[in-house]
Parts: C-alpha cells; structure tokens; sequence
C-alpha cells in the first residue's frame, strides 16, 4: 500500500529589500512634490505687496489669499491619510501633483481676489497628500530604525522649496513680473509630475502587504484610535509651533519685516530669510540621524525647542543687528526648529503600522492648522496696529507694528516646550 508524505513543507519568504539606492530615489522623487509645494506656499513672502497692489487689499486679506493654501490642506489632511491606507500612493500622489501644477497655472492668470482664493485653495488640496506621500513611503522602504533621517532628508526637500521661493523668486519677480513667474513655476512642476510618474513605485521587491500591513481597521475605528492617542496631539503641537517661522516669516511676512524693522534691501532681506531653510537644510538630516543614534525621540525636541526660545528673543530685541549678524540667528533659528522632525518618526512608531498615514494625517492637521491660524492672525495684528498709511495702494507698517505682532513667536514656542515635555520617549 503506497504511503502518503505527511511531512510540512516550509517555504521561507524572501526578504524585503529595505532601503539601497532605490529606496532613496523613491522616496526622494516622490518628495519633489513637497519641495514643489514649500515653493507654493512662500512665494506670497516675495509677491505680497504686488497681490496687495493687483487687488487694492491690505495685510489681513492678503494674509487670508495666503492661508486659504492651509484652510484646504487642513481639511483635507486627515482623509487624505486615510485614503492613502487604502489606495495606491503612488497614483494618489500622481493625481494630487496634477491639481496643484493646473491651479498654480491659473493662478498666474488670477484678475480678482476671489478667483486667485479657488486656485489657492485647490493648491492647498493637493499639498494635503505631500508629506504624507513621502513618509507612506518611507514607512515601506526603509526600516524603522532609519524613518527619523529618511524623514529628516524628505523635509530637507521640502526647504530646499523654500529657499527657491526667497532669493531666487525675489530675483525672478523683478525680471519677469510675479504673473510670469508663476507661470515658470508651473511649468517647474510639470517636470517633477513626469519624474514621479517614472520613477514612484508603491512597494519595494518582495513586500508582503497582506503580512507586513495588517488590512486597516474600519473607518471609525481608525478614527477613534488616531484621536485618542494623546502622543498624535503633543508630538503635532509641537511641530505646529516650532513651524511658525516657516509658515508665517518664511511664507509671507519675514522679508516686508526684515526691510521695515531691520531696514535691509529686499535682496538682502530675501537672503537672511533663505537661512531659516538652510538652517533646516542642515538640522533635519543632523538631528534626525542623532535621534536614531542616540535612539531618544524627547530629549532632542526638549532642547530644539528650548534654544528656539533663546534665538526668537535675540532676533526679537535685536533690531539693529547686522546683516551678517541677522544671516547667523536666522540659520541658527531654522537649525534648532529642525527638532520639530522628530516628531514624524515619534507619531510613526506610536502607531499601528496600518493606520501610518491616518495618525500622520492627524498630525498634519494640527500642523498645517498653525499656517491657516497665525498667518491671519499677523495680518489682523498688523492692521490692528496700523495708523492707515499707504504708498502707492499699498500699506505701510512700521517697525513698532511689526514687533508688536511678532510677540507670537515667543509665546508659542514656550507652548512648544511644554508640548515636547508632555510626550512619551519611544526608544
């Protein structure tokens, strides 16, 4: 009688290929549309008065043309991170990129305030899957040991946006007019859509989704479990606050205040506010790669945002700096706020790995909610200081108007530190 062979057969799965060459230029293509993004979003630091000008408004509504990009990257930022669970990244991030690049087109072509608004908002619609784009990815291509200098390298893109929208913008503006140099960006974002096209894939060889991503939770579970994880909101507050720099001087006001308080040349002014991002340049990779080394998360924000604290008060009662002087403490300040990257990796690991971008998403919200809430706000606290002075249409603040509006600063880093304080080490 013939026998049966009982005997299990094992199969060992392949492994996954984390990180390599390929890897990077994944994750690094698909951060171009962040850099894209930080380009779109500090521009209006470079074309406010010409806005001011082309639609006869003042510092509150321009503030409000700006921030209409964070009203709609808020609201959309939590769903995008749970559509990004469920679908393929690469193809969201690909539909999301096409949005911004149409509405960054039309808004060169803007002949009211309300229509330029629409395209600020779809703009900011398609930034909502940006970041969280990127660090999907990453979570996917990399080990979790290296997320905090991945993360760190994804925002250096970002910056790199950033300095292309002070000095170079400044420069491109007075060569072509704020309308053709829209234009020109645009088209810069065309050619970073055909590169993600190319080059952006999902998952790297021999990823398991069904075993390494459990399947993501229902809907409102996975909302109810993002919410009520406290490390979501102090880790976000965090990053929010010691963001403000980019989002509020970097983005908009930090050129027109470096010409009026510290009278600079715009050029220069463009120049000292470029070091926030070099600064960043240099602190995300450098302090994300110490908290991977040190494998301490809190210790780095503690301090980040405590020598903040110590820069915003120089720059703050420092009015007759140098130039040389201003260029140091504007470096110095984006390299201490660098400490707000940590807090990418922190939220990742104090997660399920299913609910990633839901939990990012969360945070982003909090994040991008400092743009939509504090740019308005200096806007209304300059125009609630302003004595009614105009030049050409456009309004004049004076130095006392500035700095009283720049108390915000200060106040929400130290509510940064005690956010930092509040969160849980994760080793």
């Amino acid at each position: 009688m013939p026998t049966i062979d009982m005997t299990v057969q094992y199969v060992k799965q392949p492994t996954v290929q984390y990180g390599g060459l390929l890897a990077w230029i994944v994750v690094l293509t698909s951060a171009l549309f962040f850099f894209y993004e930080f380009l779109q979003m500090n521009m209006f630091n470079v074309i406010n008065n010409d806005l001011m000008q082309a639609f006869n408004i003042g510092a509150t509504q321009v503030s409000n043309l700006s921030a209409g990009y964070f009203y709609a990257d808020v609201l959309l930022l939590f769903p995008a991170g749970i559509l990004l669970d469920r679908f393929s990244t690469r193809w969201i991030l690909v539909a999301a990129m096409s949005v911004c690049v149409v509405a960054t087109f039309l808004f060169a072509f803007s002949e009211n305030y309300w229509f330029a608004f629409a395209m600020r908002l779809l703009c900011g619609f398609g930034a909502a899957f940006n970041l969280l784009s990127s660090l999907r990815l990453a979570s996917r291509w990399f080990a979790s040991k290296q997320l905090a200098l991945v993360t760190g390298a994804v925002v250096t893109m970002a910056m790199l946006g950033g300095m292309a929208a002070q000095t170079p913008m400044t420069l491109l503006v007075a060569a072509v007019n704020w309308r053709h140099a829209v234009m020109i960006d645009s088209g810069i974002g065309l050619i970073f859509l055909l590169l993600i096209i190319l080059l952006v894939r999902d998952y790297p060889r021999n990823y398991l989704k069904t075993h390494l991503e459990p399947h993501a939770p229902q809907l409102r579970q996975a909302i109810w479990t993002t919410i009520r994880n406290s490390q979501n909101w102090f880790a976000g507050l965090f990053t929010s606050f010691l963001n403000l720099p980019i989002l509020v001087l970097g983005a908009l006001w930090g050129i027109n205040y470096l010409v009026q308080v510290n009278g600079f040349s715009r050029t220069q002014a463009s120049l000292i506010d470029s070091m926030i991002f070099l600064g960043m340049i240099v602190g995300c990779p450098l302090l994300g790669w110490i908290s991977d080394r040190i494998r301490q998360r809190k210790k780095p924000m503690i301090y980040g945002a405590i020598f903040s604290i110590i820069i915003i008060f120089t720059i703050r009662f420092w009015p007759n700096a140098s130039f040389s002087t201003m260029l140091i403490l504007f470096f110095l300040m984006g390299l201490f706020i660098s400490s707000q990257v940590i807090s990418y990796p922190l939220i990742t690991a104090s997660n399920p790995l299913s609910l990633t971008a839901s939990a990012l998403g969360l945070a982003s919200v909090i994040i991008m909610g400092g743009g939509a809430i504090f740019q308005p706000l200096m806007g209304f606290l300059l125009d609630l200081h302003w004595n009614g002075t105009k030049i050409a249409g456009v309004p004049v603040y004076s130095i006392a108007d500035y700095q009283f509006a720049f108390w915000i600063f200060p106040i929400m880093f130290v509510i940064g530190l005690v956010c930092a304080c509040l969160v849980k080490e994760h080793h």
